[in-house]
């Protein structure tokens, strides 16, 4: 079936089993992918144009915003082109880049949530000196080491892609590249690139994680320690966005690994939904959740769409 295909290109795949129903998948992946970007494209306006957002947690959102952009820009064009369109051949030139980017953003979105983690500890562990910690230079610098970071972890594995020759039938299993799943066609020694992601990259990951636990325990043995209740709610209030974010990441991530590593039984339709869930979900629902638990996220949407005439 394969056998027209060149040896340069990576044949993808929808919803196998599906195909008569691609068209309609489409349509609720196409709606979340315009969702995502008009989400984070309006937080990524406001915390620009809005001087009231001109603050480190803002900062630090605005990345988190832009990362999640990143992961959609670089997978939601090939899936829609595989289920409307049938266009499923990649190169693998552009498989290897999608499949760094897919990767690397989604370790940075990791150390983003760790640098909102540090500024939620450095406001509430040490408000007095918030503003003379967390400067613009100092937020630039993390910013910075974040994106360093999550693009130097992943290129050892992805370089190693160009060097393997792919003789098996170059057909993987989804509508995107990972790295994964492009190794499992190389006619080569894999075991640096099968143990690399396992030991150092969710190594790195589950630290974030636990760094991010214990900076909250911190935090709430700080605000418990406050006298009055209401300034404890607010304390902690501020935090509810930023723990949501992290649930929906780190759950998802959760989700998959399991699924990836010990569901050899699973459905295939189920590993490919729980890749979409992986890519799709935190994009999707981290707008909605500080524009729903964030006064300030509120007002600026409120201001951006008011017409002058409604003050009248």
């Amino acid at each position: 079936m394969w056998g027209n295909i060149s040896a340069s290109t990576f044949q993808l795949t929808g919803f196998p089993g599906m195909e008569k129903a691609h068209h309609w998948i489409f349509i609720p992946l196409l709606v979340a992918y315009i969702s995502i970007l008009l989400g984070n494209g309006t937080l990524l306006f406001l915390i620009r144009n809005d001087h009231n957002l001109h603050e480190p947690m803002y900062y630090f959102l605005a990345m988190l915003a832009a990362t999640d952009l990143g992961v959609t820009l670089t997978t939601m064009p090939t899936v829609l082109g595989v289920l409307w369109l049938n266009h499923r051949e990649i190169g693998h030139g552009a498989c290897f880049s999608q499949a760094y980017f897919i990767h690397t953003l989604s370790v940075m979105e990791s150390g983003v949530l760790l640098a909102m983690a540090y500024d939620r500890f450095i406001a509430i562990r040490n408000p007095l000196r918030y503003t003379s910690i967390l400067t613009n230079t100092q937020v630039m610098k993390i910013g910075v080491g974040v994106l360093t970071r999550a693009s130097l972890s992943i290129m050892p594995i992805v370089v190693r892609l160009h060097w393997f020759p792919y003789c098996r039938s170059h057909v993987l299993s989804h509508a995107f590249c990972l790295h994964q799943d492009v190794i499992k066609l190389a006619c080569a020694d894999i075991t640096f690139n099968h143990l690399y992601p396992v030991v150092g990259l969710f190594a790195m990951v589950l630290l974030d994680f636990l760094i991010i636990f214990f900076s909250y325990i911190l935090i709430l043995k700080t605000v418990m320690g406050i006298a009055s209740g209401q300034e404890r709610a607010k304390a902690l209030n501020t935090c509810v966005s930023h723990i949501c974010c992290i649930l929906v990441f780190y759950v998802t991530v959760v989700c998959l690994t399991f699924t990836h590593r010990f569901g050899n039984h699973v459905p295939h339709v189920v590993h490919i939904t729980m890749s979409y869930i992986y890519v799709l979900f935190p994009p999707f629902m981290n707008p909605f959740i500080y524009s729903i638990k964030t006064k300030q996220i509120q007002s600026g949407i409120l201001r951006l769409f008011s017409l002058p005439h409604s003050r009248a």
